[in-house]
């Protein structure tokens, strides 16, 4: 039996997440969330812990919990990720495997070159 968790985001008994997701029985892994430059001002924090399986479910558990931080959730549109410092590129967030005891680098834009 499912229960919804977030708005479009549903998990089963074991707390994984279901439905839209890239790889339905992947399991959560724990990991820190970095925040560079605009978003770490935006965010109020430099880093934070993550348990998702996913980037598209780290991101999504970071928009829900800074859900009053409107400029973060405005930069996050615009940022580069890396994940365990490979570049995400154009990659479907959701396809982003995350690793037990890994990294999410949060890159807004910088001015300049």
């Amino acid at each position: 039996m499912a229960a919804t968790a977030n708005a479009g985001t549903e998990r089963n008994s074991a707390g994984r997440v279901t439905g839209d997701r890239e790889f339905p029985d992947a399991p959560a892994v724990n990991g820190v969330v970095r925040y560079w430059a605009a978003a770490k001002a935006a965010s109020g924090t430099g880093e934070e812990p993550y348990r998702a399986a996913t980037l598209a479910e780290a991101l999504q558990a970071v928009r829900a919990r800074h859900a009053d931080r409107p400029r973060l959730l405005q930069i996050l549109d615009h940022c580069s990720y890396l994940v365990d410092s490979d570049p995400v590129g154009a990659r479907d967030h959701a396809s982003v495997r995350l690793t037990e005891g890994g990294s999410v680098e949060v890159l807004p834009p910088f001015a300049g070159g």
